[in-house]
């Protein structure tokens, strides 16, 4: 029995031997607020925590082949009693601290496990908070892909699915929640029988969580009623910050919608939704019981883009209540039938039920532009992923099964209508309702409701891996008139070589030209194939000459957008006169993509940003700009170059700040951009002026959010210490204002400092994972990469070792946080050639996450020599 690292193979021989009649799982929460003798690390509290909860797990499955051996999954400090068909089995000879020895099964098999199971610090499995604000305990779960089995004994794979029951004795005064209803009886909480779902959506909450309920009321085709409860919680410290309004409203608008076009009435009884501290997710899809990062309650002011990125996973969770806990994946390769359908979904319903009609420019913007940078990586991989094990999977909730596979998916509806889309879903449903799927079972009802073969296009868009760049050609005839207009496609990976397909694509292609009043409006468009190198645009010919060819008009298909030298130059005068705001936002960013393929230099868009910028009317645009301005700067900007570029950026932000309405989105995007911009003595200053109140701006509210962001530069540059961040904490001893604390007091420009930091996320297990990422988000700052040069050696010296002995999670957030990417030069991309050529047998896991920072790495040398050059 080879470990925690559960393979495919290794799955799919259990899958043809064992199906699961049923579980009952019973939990004893009670140790949860004192002391059970056994400890974890204090957390810097000073008192013992609980370390272990009892779980007793007894499981009904059937076996095709009597007296064959299998195994079940635990990860459990302890195993107290094991029972198989009556038969007690000694734990020490069956157990081995992630797997139980099952041998001479049964045609029916009943299994008993009684366990002590460890409460986890690191957002997997039974995560257990202190708030520091009252000194409550909250409890939630967190499983995926295969964290279930640190709370009860199972089958930790997709398509063991089953039936549960769920029983939990928890601390006088709790509530406890689950996928079922629930209600306590004689101290027990007892939940209702859930329908057949996969171990890994199973879900408990439990603690004096803020509690907040309404109903959604529907009357289904067939004249019956249906009523869901609804329910929303937090903690009790965010509970005046709790807007649960607005979570239900776009709760009900996401629910009308999916029960307007499946045609498959929400199954799972209730619906729940938990905000839950430390989360190392942004939410997850557990039927009847969704969970989410409970920063998604604002606790101060906040632009719209930040509500319609809330409603996004809202209506991305409640996708899941079909694609993907309705009707699962076998495997994780084919992670993407879940989570590629909830990210379109969650979109298509943004824009078709709630207030946020502009969500496609957001995909556009946003979701799209993760999903070209993981295409570019080395890493990148089909739609339909080769998954071989548990690391596999953990790895690939990345932007191409999300991000990619939804655009994707964008494009499908339109290859095959909309009406034939949604009408293989429904069939989808209804034929493989509470069971599991792979790629071909989707297609081939697709094929039934569009009538078109769906074998070409699954292998072009969901088997192959790159993506595709079109650039348009322009001739221009002796009239002045357009003679000839193609769009050329390549394949524009790193290594073209290794990912070579062009694929077909429908493209609108749209024509600009200025108007007399300066507003650059398209006067001509058309929509077209585009398949193989070069595609003529015969309905083009003739038009008058445009100033501005946008290719993927519209943003039909998934590719990187370029430009002829007339758009560009276009572009560089008139970008701020786009009047259409998705197609400025296509631009936007197929000018940071030229940016990261160092073919514009970094000063250029970063010059771009600050002439065009002040007039974007996109709030969630703006934002973006503000990370891509400040990520060049950072990474693709020549170093000769970056006092100058830091010193513009601040000018400008402080300048667009000033300029924007008093109390609009736009003062608030600006003040936060200018505060991570400031360097200079005098905008330092500034922020120490708004933060005393000496100094106000009109209109702009420096509330405790944007007070911390105002600190962080301050302890960056060594001007706010030890003493006034406590003073700050002492302000908002909370939770979330201690993450800001400890981000601030990592931040500071000290060796010792540095050492603290990496010796408490590195060497120690004393923080929680929330705690983790803060320390990493502090820990390196652009403006100390001479306090960060000691720490590349250390870097490679552990990682392997980190992967090796901590949780996936956040050994994760080590690799990929304490990476050495501000120490820009050839001599770290040569260490890191150097630890690959020696680590070849390193897991593959920990093996792509060094091979995308490498890669991130060069890509900012070739980028900073592109600037250096322009310069």
């Amino acid at each position: 029995m080879p470990g925690e690292n559960l393979t495919r193979d290794e799955a799919r021989e259990r899958a043809a031997l064992l199906s699961v009649d049923g579980y009952e799982v019973s939990l004893d929460l009670r140790t949860a607020t004192g002391t059970s003798g056994t400890t974890t690390g204090t957390g810097g509290g000073g008192a013992e925590e609980p370390h272990t909860f009892r779980s007793v797990t007894t499981v009904r499955f059937r076996c095709t082949e009597p007296g064959a051996s299998s195994f079940a999954d635990l990860i459990a400090p302890a195993v107290t009693a094991v029972s198989l068909n009556g038969r007690d089995l000694d734990p020490g000879e069956v157990f081995d601290g992630s797997r139980l020895l099952l041998e001479d099964l049964a045609a029916d098999n009943e299994l008993i496990v009684d366990a002590q199971c460890a409460y986890s610090r690191t957002g997997e499995g039974m995560h257990r908070f202190v708030d520091p604000e009252d000194g409550e305990v909250y409890l939630y779960t967190q499983y995926e892909p295969a964290d279930a089995r640190r709370v009860y004994a199972n089958f930790e794979q997709p398509d063991l699915k089953a039936p549960y029951r769920f029983e939990v004795r928890a601390p006088e005064g709790w509530t406890v929640w689950s996928n079922g209803a629930g209600e306590l009886t004689d101290g027990v909480w007892r939940f209702a029988e859930t329908k057949p779902i996969s171990t890994y959506i199973t879900c408990v909450v439990a603690g004096p969580y803020h509690y907040v309920t309404d109903t959604y009321e529907r009357e289904l085709p067939d004249g019956t009623r249906l009523e869901i409860p609804l329910g929303a919680m937090c903690r009790k410290g965010l509970a005046p910050h709790f807007d649960a309004d607005d979570v239900f409203l776009v709760t009900k608008q996401g629910l009308d919608f999916f029960h307007d076009h499946v045609d498959y009435p929400y199954p799972f009884g209730k619906y729940d939704q938990a905000f839950v501290p430390e989360y190392n997710l942004g939410a997850m899809e557990n039927p009847g019981m969704v969970t989410f990062r409970e920063e998604f309650i604002f606790r101060g002011k906040v632009t719209q883009a930040s509500y319609e990125g809330r409603a996004n996973v809202i209506l991305h969770e409640m996708a899941h209540m079909w694609f993907g806990d309705l009707v699962t994946m076998e495997w994780w390769d084919d992670l993407w039938l879940k989570e590629s359908f909830a990210d379109f979904m969650g979109a298509f319903s943004l824009v078709g039920a709630t207030r946020f009609t502009d969500g496609w420019i957001t995909f556009a913007n946003r979701r799209k532009a993760w999903a070209y940078r993981a295409d570019q990586l080395p890493s990148t991989h089909p739609v339909t992923a080769d998954i071989r094990d548990l690391q596999d999977a953990k790895l690939n909730f990345d932007g191409i099964t999300y991000a990619k596979g939804a655009s994707v998916l964008k494009q499908l509806v339109a290859y095959v209508g909309q009406d034939a889309f949604l009408e293989g879903a429904r069939r989808y449903f209804k034929r493989h309702a509470y069971g599991n799927t792979r790629l071909g079972d989707l297609l081939s009802v697709l094929e039934e409701t569009s009538g078109r073969d769906m074998t070409a296009w699954s292998r072009a868009w969901l088997q192959t891996a790159g993506v595709n760049s079109l650039t348009p050609q322009v001739l221009l005839g002796a009239d002045g008139r357009v003679e000839e207009l193609a769009v050329v496609q390549e394949a524009t990976p790193i290594a073209p070589a290794d990912h070579p397909e062009l694929r077909p694509h429908r493209v609108a292609v749209g024509l600009y030209r200025r108007t007399p009043d300066g507003a650059l409006e398209r006067y001509a468009r058309t929509e077209t194939d585009v398949d193989g190198p070069r595609t003529v645009v015969a309905e083009l010919a003739g038009a008058e000459a445009p100033e501005l060819v946008l290719v993927n008009d519209d943003d039909l298909t998934y590719c990187k957008i370029r430009f002829d030298e007339t758009s560009l130059a276009t572009l560089r005068e008139h970008l701020g006169a786009l009047t259409d705001p998705l197609a400025r936002a296509l631009c936007w960013s197929a000018l940071w993509n030229l940016t990261r393929d160092a073919l514009l230099p970094a000063r250029e868009f970063v010059d771009l940003v600050l002439r065009f910028g002040g007039r974007e009317s996109d709030i969630g645009v703006l934002q973006m700009l503000h990370a891509w301005a400040e990520s060049a700067l950072v990474h693709y900007a020549a170093p000769a170059w970056r006092e100058t570029g830091g010193r513009l950026l601040a000018e400008g932000a402080r300048r667009e700040l000033e300029a924007a309405g008093p109390g609009s989105e736009q003062q608030l995007a600006w003040a936060r951009f200018f505060a991570r911009s400031a360097v200079a003595p005098g905008d330092l200053q500034l922020l120490r002026e708004l933060l005393s109140g000496t100094v106000t701006v009109e209109g702009l509210d420096v509330d405790q959010e944007l007070r911390w962001v105002f600190l962080e530069p301050l302890a960056a540059h060594g001007l706010a210490d030890e003493k006034a961040l406590a003073e700050e904490l002492a302000r908002d001893d909370t939770a979330s204002g201690k993450r800001h604390q400890v981000r601030c007091l990592a931040a500071r420009p000290s060796a010792e400092v540095k050492a603290e930091g990496w010796n408490r996320v590195v060497e120690s297990r004393e923080l929680s994972n929330a705690l983790v990422e803060a320390t990493i988000a502090g820990f390196a700052q652009p403006s100390q990469r001479e306090l960060l040069a000691p720490y590349a050696e250390k870097y490679f010296a552990v990682i392997e070792r980190v992967w090796e002995e901590r949780s996936i999670q956040i050994a994760m957030h080590v690799v990929r946080g304490l990476f050495p990417e501000l120490l820009d030069s050839p001599g770290t991309l040569d260490a890191t050639d150097a630890w690959l050529a020696a680590h070849e047998d390193a897991p593959p896991a920990l093996r792509r996450l060094v091979l995308e920072a490498r890669d991130d790495l060069a890509r900012a040398l070739r980028g900073q020599a592109c600037d250096a050059a322009a310069g």
